[in-house]
């Protein structure tokens, strides 16, 4: 019973992403050997995570409400929506601080190879939220490799057909790419300086 308890918590362990056998092996020796209390508390708030959070009705991020706090917040920019693929891409860019807008979460992004269409990424609720009247510009804020620029290029032609804000026509911006900051220009791979010169300000 010993051993199926531990090749179970093993496998479990292995759902985490980047985490293969061995990784797996080491935590859940870890937790049974060194840490039996956090390896406790690591299940309760697991049980209790997955029974309180879901997601937002109006933009889909992670919440224990009905609607999350960014979207109840009126000190937001209602005209500013801001398109990310994650939760966890939301949370960066709200660590940053700079941006007071809106979100809409659209949880995935375009792959074909992978059976992934608009529909299972949430394009509809998307332009249903574009077009309610005070939205003026949609900043797509899809990643860059290639499903990420398959799913903003789609997104935009979608979003440019819709009206904004007081009957004018909906801006659609991408997210800028660059030079990182600290980095040396000759280190720097050649399409992202491409780009950056491309989208210069």
């Amino acid at each position: 019973m010993a051993e199926r308890s531990l090749d179970a918590l093993i496998d479990a362990l292995r759902r985490l992403p980047g985490v293969g056998v061995k990784s797996a092996q080491r935590m859940a020796f870890h937790l049974l050997q060194h840490d039996r209390e956090g390896a406790q508390r690591l299940a309760q708030a697991l049980q209790a995570a997955t029974l309180a959070v879901q997601h937002c009705e109006r933009c889909h991020t992670f919440t224990e409400a009905r609607i999350c706090g960014t979207c109840s917040d009126a000190q937001r920019d209602a005209r500013q929506l801001l398109v990310v693929e994650t939760p966890a891409d939301q949370a960066a860019l709200e660590r940053t601080g700079s941006y007071r807008g809106l979100y809409f979460v659209l949880m995935g992004r375009l792959s074909p190879l992978d059976g992934i269409g608009l529909a299972d990424i949430g394009v509809h609720p998307l332009l249903a939220r574009a077009s309610d009247g005070l939205v003026h510009e949609v900043i797509l804020a899809t990643g860059f490799s290639a499903e990420g620029e398959a799913t903003a290029h789609v997104l935009a032609q979608a979003l440019r057909s819709l009206p904004g804000a007081d009957g004018a026509p909906l801006v659609v911006t991408r997210l800028a790419r660059g030079v990182p900051v600290g980095s040396e220009l000759e280190y720097v791979d050649l399409s992202t300086l491409a780009h950056a010169l491309s989208d210069r300000r």
